[in-house]
């Protein structure tokens, strides 16, 4: 079962890790993909940009008509020594129009660039080349870390054209602003519905393993309770047992006191099993919500009181003591007198069974109230508990394991019961122990208001 359950648990580990890796290389994947597009939509709208920039270069340059011939002649030389450009002839909010326009033909409607027009003779994109730029261009341009600028486009009057031979040539270069982001945003769905179902496979993953862990720690639970319950019922079946064939001896039928001697102990062995079967039962009842409490008004130390003494001659025989401090102002509490006194009794019994051997048992009981609650506090001098032990120590069924020994008998119910008790009178329960040195059983109920 143990190397059953571990293979599981590396079977879905790796099946988890190899889904991780797989939604990891697809995303990777997405994001390169997403990266040529964006790249690839950015050159079509350069390119667009530049056949329209193209266009408006090939129309003819107007001339100043001011003037008289004199002043034509001398423009027109003047046009020919020094040519015009097509930055000379925009603004840089008309070049950006230009631009945002073929940008946003593309779907790069969020996309923010910069742009520049420049000398197309120049060896080297230096800021003296520029003929039009935008404000940041420069440093757009330089950051080519987390900014994308594709190969450029030359602007040239188109042949046969009016400008053909009186506009000098230009290049155009756009650079696409933190273009990455734009990247991100386009995965953004992708990328949290993984994240969603990463997490909902870890979540399962997680269930799975404690649901897992929980059916075996309840196998072992079932094991040691049909372990006790045996023992609990195999011992006064053997002493019925034997006492039904000692009532067959003829010897035995002679004498009227030894036939009464072996009824009492069948009679006794009975109604020790009826207890047990009715802890049982009680338990199950418990689980299912099912008890009903007759709850009236009580006086807490009377039935302290009451179970006390009924645990005097069982204490004296083993040179114990329980010392009461009862300094409760008000122990007028609202309970089910039946089960208040069980639950009470329980306690004190854990405290006499799990005492040390050879050690006179000392159990101290107090008292004190405050405005809204009284605080009962069962304090003992026994074997004490490991932190393991303290941790499950109300869980029903639960023993703390002693090997195959049985010196301590029951089926790990009475603390469940105390527990589910309290909790049924609106109250809390808390146990502090030390292996080794005792145990501290803290109880608050409300006061009957």
């Amino acid at each position: 079962m143990k190397k059953t359950f571990t293979i599981i648990i590396i079977l879905i580990s790796l099946s988890l890790v190899g889904i991780i890796i797989l939604q990891l290389s697809w995303l990777t994947n997405m994001n390169q993909l997403s990266e040529d597009r964006i790249k690839q939509q950015v050159d079509e709208a350069q390119t667009n940009a530049s056949i329209e920039l193209i266009q408006m270069k090939s129309a003819s340059i107007p001339l100043p008509l001011t003037g008289g011939t004199n002043q034509f002649l001398e423009d027109f030389s003047r046009s020919f020594i020094k040519p015009q450009t097509l930055a000379s002839r925009l603004s840089v909010k008309e070049l950006h129009d230009i631009i945002r326009r073929n940008f946003n033909a593309k779907g790069l409607k969020k996309l923010q660039f910069d742009f520049a027009i420049i000398n197309s003779n120049a060896k080297a994109y230096l800021p003296d080349e520029i003929l039009l730029a935008s404000k940041n261009f420069v440093l757009s341009y330089s950051d080519s870390m987390n900014n994308y600028t594709p190969l450029g486009a030359y602007i040239i009057s188109q042949p046969g054209s009016a400008s053909e031979s009186l506009t000098a040539n230009e290049f155009l270069m756009i650079t696409a602003v933190d273009w990455k982001a734009l990247v991100i945003r386009s995965l953004r769905w992708p990328i949290v519905m993984s994240i969603v179902f990463t997490l909902i496979l870890i979540a399962a993953f997680y269930v799975t393993v404690r649901t897992m862990l929980q059916q075996k720690k309840i196998g072992e639970i079932k094991n040691d309770f049909i372990n006790n319950m045996t023992h609990e019922f195999k011992t006064p079946i053997a002493t019925i047992s034997l006492a039904v064939d000692a009532l067959k001896n003829e010897k035995v039928l002679q004498h009227a006191e030894k036939i009464d001697y072996f009824r009492t102990i069948i009679k006794e062995e009975n109604l020790r099993m009826n207890k047990q079967v009715e802890t049982i039962l009680r338990a199950s009842q418990l689980e299912k919500q099912e008890v009903d409490l007759a709850l009236k008004p009580l006086n807490a130390h009377s039935i302290i009181q009451d179970v006390v003494d009924n645990f005097a001659l069982q204490l004296h025989e083993k040179n114990g003591k329980i010392d009461l401090d009862l300094k409760a102002s008000n122990d007028l509490i609202e309970a089910d007198e039946v089960h208040f006194g069980n639950l009470i009794n329980n306690l004190v019994d854990n405290a006499v069974k799990y005492s040390k051997t050879n050690v006179p048992i000392h159990i101290k009981l107090s008292s004190q109230s405050t405005a809204k609650k009284i605080i009962l506090r069962f304090e003992d001098n026994g074997i004490g508990m490991s932190k393991e032990t303290v941790k499950r120590v109300f869980e029903r069924f639960y023993r703390a394991h002693t090997g195959n020994l049985h010196n301590v008998k029951g089926f790990g119910l009475g603390l469940s019961y105390v527990k589910s008790m309290i909790e049924a009178h609106h109250g809390d329960i808390k146990v502090d122990s030390t292996l080794g040195k005792g145990s501290v059983f803290t109880i608050e109920l409300p006061l009957k208001k």
